[in-house]
């Protein structure tokens, strides 16, 4: 039986999408909040014996996480066979070691939070640095689906003669994967962070530019000070404008507008839906999910 896909409110396009490469059947619900701010969910349709997917990308995860959890007990206490969440993007992985006294590991307590609702996760490209694999913070599968495939098709076809660079260390895998794919060379700069909102970058190692496009590549845009650094640099070493390739567009405050000023052109995934998404990772999903619906209790595993 194909699964009912389910969307959030804000991931209507995203299920749609994703439900058309499954193929899956998409799911009704009525989400919305009593007029004291409580959240009211009701599932419109049966979902006994069935597999349940949710799809709620999760920028902004506050607001979005209660209605997120009925909606998952809605499903499971109307017969559900397995209920599963797909977060094109996963918020609080970031928050991934204790840097001061009294902080949390915020990422365990999320992930905790979402393996006691579901039963297996999909998402995209989760910030996990300091965590060495999913498993240690999820109980359930939990898979992770690489949008390097997409970005560098995106690239082979609309970028010449693309020169890939990471912004920081923590790039490095990514831009080296997307350069082996799109058969690109690719820098990596050093990052120091000062601050939520001050960076310093080195360009000790950047090459000639020899004619070719530069493409400035990290996995979430959110202050965009570390691109903004980046793209800043390379034109003050004679470089051309870059092209702003993210994950995930966060965009917080005016980092959109602050980029599109040093920028030739800014483009990202649909894991959140802004208007410079061009790279669609459905496909990504779908794969992701059908590996979840077959997967043991306690697996996970990568794409």
């Amino acid at each position: 039986m194909d699964p009912i896909v389910f969307a959030m409110p804000g991931s209507e396009r995203q299920a749609a999408a994703i439900a058309a490469c499954l193929p899956g059947r998409p799911g009704d619900a009525e989400v919305r909040r009593f007029p004291d701010g409580e959240s009211y969910v009701r599932l419109l349709q049966p979902v006994a014996g069935c597999e349940a997917v949710v799809v709620c990308t999760l920028d902004r995860p506050d607001a979005k996480l209660v209605p997120l959890l009925w909606l998952a007990a809605a499903a499971r206490e109307g017969g559900a066979m397995r209920v599963g969440l797909v977060a094109p993007y996963l918020a609080y992985m970031r928050q991934d070691k204790v840097f001061r006294a009294g902080e949390i590991v915020s990422a365990r307590h999320f992930a905790a939070l979402l393996g006691a609702s579901f039963d297996w996760l999909v998402t995209v490209d989760p910030h996990l640095h300091r965590i060495g694999s999913r498993g240690e913070i999820f109980a359930r599968p939990a898979i992770a689906v690489h949008a390097a495939p997409a970005i560098a098709s995106w690239i082979g076809q609309a970028v010449r003669a693309p020169l890939l660079v990471g912004p920081d260390e923590e790039s490095q895998q990514l831009v080296d994967d997307i350069a082996s794919r799109c058969g690109a060379d690719s820098i990596v700069l050093a990052k120091q962070r000062f601050g939520d909102h001050e960076v310093s970058i080195d360009a000790s190692v950047l090459p000639a530019a020899a004619g070719r496009m530069l493409v400035l590549v990290d996995d979430m845009v959110s202050t965009a000070r570390t691109m903004l650094a980046s793209a800043r640099l390379l034109r003050e070493h004679g470089y051309p404008a870059p092209v702003c390739v993210g994950v995930h567009a966060l965009f917080a405050e005016a980092a959109c507008a602050d980029l599109q000023a040093v920028a030739a052109d800014i483009v990202t995934c649909d894991t959140v839906a802004h208007p410079s998404n061009r790279i669609p990772v459905a496909e990504r999903l779908a794969a992701g999910i059908r590996q979840a619906l077959q997967a043991p209790a306690g697996s996970g595993d990568t794409l």
